[in-house]
């Protein structure tokens, strides 16, 4: 039996030791740590343990067999040991290319930014309609939303907003939807009837614990500014908005949703954790040839993924060549059957790169 299946067996009963510890102890902070872990290993060792007792079985089996075994024995045993082995290579399989494609970050929250881009207002209410959308599919997932940050465009769409989704395995199902947006249709506010097309960008992150990301405190620079709604009309009177810049990285994050400055900045630090994590990784895959990182983890962001087509009724996603024709409920969150679909056709395209 290959070691690797050796070593899931083997971390999973060491995971139930520690759980047995941290329970003993009243160490919940491990307890609930421990236990997700278990949770997304679990039908992966029940393979592990599928494969161990097959293994075992053929094992035995062939040592029954010698010189001296009658041959309807032989028979019965060689039955034994050639079934087994085929089911075994086949668990054996499945288990390393779950290995090989798992994203570990699949079960985690996730943190979802919508930026409105080309197009102006009508850009601006385009995002305000794909944060309804996912916050639509989210409710029908029964998953907890959180907004973080947000801002508000003059005729009511969405400059900008930021918002983390609570639920097992969210980053997993949306990760796909990072990239350009873009949308075909006549704004309300064209006389001429003429169609425009906009664009809105989307960025998934998936949520970090403060441990996992280190920022030093030199590298941060820090300002306090006084919160402001739509066209800058003055929402709060005090200087409780935040803005923070990751001066190594560039990367810059602002909050003032809460009237607590403190507020802001936790939550502002949590949203720069989740970029700095999403950046390393990213750079981490670097080497990843560009043809398999159009179709795989989290690609380019300035690529264009989809396009909304309001006169056709039409949805397509540019990166697998499929549309749907079904709009207004795509933007009332009925997105299952799409997500499902990308997901497969771009593993499959990944897995024809792999070879």
């Amino acid at each position: 039996m290959d070691s690797r299946i050796s070593n899931i067996i083997k971390h999973y009963q060491e995971l139930s030791k520690d759980m047995e510890t941290a329970s003993l102890h009243g160490d919940s902070a491990s307890i609930q740590r421990i236990a997700k872990e278990m949770g997304e290993l679990s039908p992966i060792n029940a393979l592990a343990l599928k494969a161990q007792i097959l293994s075992e079985e053929i094992t035995e089996a062939e040592s029954i067999i010698t010189d001296e075994t009658e041959q309807n024995a032989i028979t019965f045993y060689q039955d034994i040991i050639d079934t087994n082995s085929k089911e075994l290579e086949l668990i054996t399989s499945k288990i390393l290319t779950e290995l090989e494609t798992k994203d570990p970050n699949d079960t985690r929250n996730a943190i979802l930014e919508i930026r409105a881009g080309t197009g102006g207002e009508e850009a601006a209410l385009f995002a305000g309609d794909l944060y309804h959308m996912y916050l639509k599919y989210a409710e029908k997932q029964g998953w907890d939303v959180e907004q973080l940050s947000s801002s508000e465009a003059n005729q009511g769409g969405i400059k900008e907003v930021i918002t983390l989704i609570k639920g097992n395995g969210v980053f997993g199902q949306l990760k796909l939807e990072s990239g350009v947006h873009r949308v075909q249709r006549i704004p309300s506010t064209e006389a001429s009837g003429r169609i425009h097309t906009s664009s809105a960008s989307v960025v998934i992150l998936p949520e970090v614990e403060d441990s996992e990301v280190e920022i030093n405190e030199d590298d941060l620079k820090i300002d306090l500014f006084r919160a402001g709604g739509p066209g800058g009309q003055s929402v709060n009177t005090t200087d409780s908005a935040v803005r923070i810049t990751h001066l190594p990285t560039g990367l810059m994050v602002a909050c003032q949703d809460e009237r607590s400055q403190l507020k802001n900045k936790l939550r502002a630090l949590s949203i720069l954790k989740s970029r700095l994590y999403d950046l390393q990784k990213r750079n981490s895959e670097a080497d990843i040839s560009s043809q398999r990182r159009i179709a795989i983890k989290s690609g380019d962001r300035s690529d264009k993924i989809k396009t909304y087509n309001f006169p056709q009724s039409r949805m397509t996603d540019h990166r697998i060549k499929r549309s749907w024709f079904n709009l207004s409920e795509i933007l009332q969150g009925e997105l299952d059957e799409i997500l499902e679909t990308t997901k497969q056709e771009i593993s499959s395209v990944d897995d024809t790169h792999e070879e």
